[in-house]
């Protein structure tokens, strides 16, 4: 299971959100290459950033800090999402070293645009589905859509997408364990590589998610700070040490 520690960013600075609610931010770090930095130095060989302020007004505003974390770190996995609403973008976040773009509102507003997507780069293409009581939210979590979660991800799945970051929205942040019944039943009746968010606080959630099939999951708030140890998470789920 592959391990993402995340980078979430506002107004150029790394912070957190606690569900998804753009009143109640706490700033981690000034400076993203720095948190990127953090992680490297724990052995990451993936990341996960996300633009918030991107998915809130749909448009990107982190392709020079991805450059800048790419050519700090050239081996680094990243991979995307918040804010991309058109090709331009993905190619643009792809050319600056992104490996994996996520697409997440436009996938309910557009799907059009993921076909066209996943033709044109294929498996570096992922969608990102966030859910609130099982019903997808789009537009950095503040609309709720009228689309279930599920049926979102079988839509995708007829399009080609093979990987979706699966977030429960009232886990994000809160330190109170992912929403394991929920993402078992999309894993199941997907059968897609599904990456679990939302809600992880500790090495335990780890093993529930591995346990239930997961290809990967993202850590936020329990890294940064302390509840989970990266170095150790990386060497036990990932290299199986």
């Amino acid at each position: 299971m592959q391990i993402y520690p995340a980078i979430d960013i506002k107004d150029a600075k790394a912070v957190r959100l606690k569900q998804g609610s753009f009143s109640d931010v706490t700033v981690f770090n000034d400076e993203p290459v720095d948190a990127a930095q953090n992680w490297a130095k724990s052995g990451a060989s993936n990341i996960h950033i996300v633009d918030l302020d991107g998915a809130r007004y749909g448009k990107s505003f982190i392709i020079k800090i991805i450059k800048k974390i790419k050519e700090r770190f050239p081996n680094i996995f990243i991979q995307t999402g918040g804010g991309v609403r058109n090709l331009d973008d993905i190619k643009a976040r792809l050319q600056a070293g992104a490996s994996r773009i996520i697409i997440g509102t436009a996938a309910v507003k557009n799907p059009d645009l993921v076909e066209e997507a996943v033709k044109l780069y294929g498996d570096s293409i992922a969608v990102g589905i966030d859910a609130k009581n099982g019903m997808a939210a789009v537009k950095g979590w503040e609309e709720i859509s009228s689309v279930s979660a599920l049926e979102l991800c079988l839509k995708m799945k007829k399009i080609g997408i093979k990987t979706i970051i699966y977030t429960d929205i009232s886990k994000d942040g809160m330190m109170c364990g992912p929403n394991i019944e929920s993402t078992k039943e999309i894993i199941d009746k997907t059968g897609l590589d599904i990456i679990a968010s939302g809600g992880i606080s500790s090495v335990d959630d780890l093993e529930k998610i591995k346990s239930i099939g997961a290809k990967g999951v993202i850590i936020g708030k329990a890294l940064y700070n302390g509840a989970v140890n990266l170095s150790s998470v990386i060497n036990k789920f990932e290299r199986g040490e």
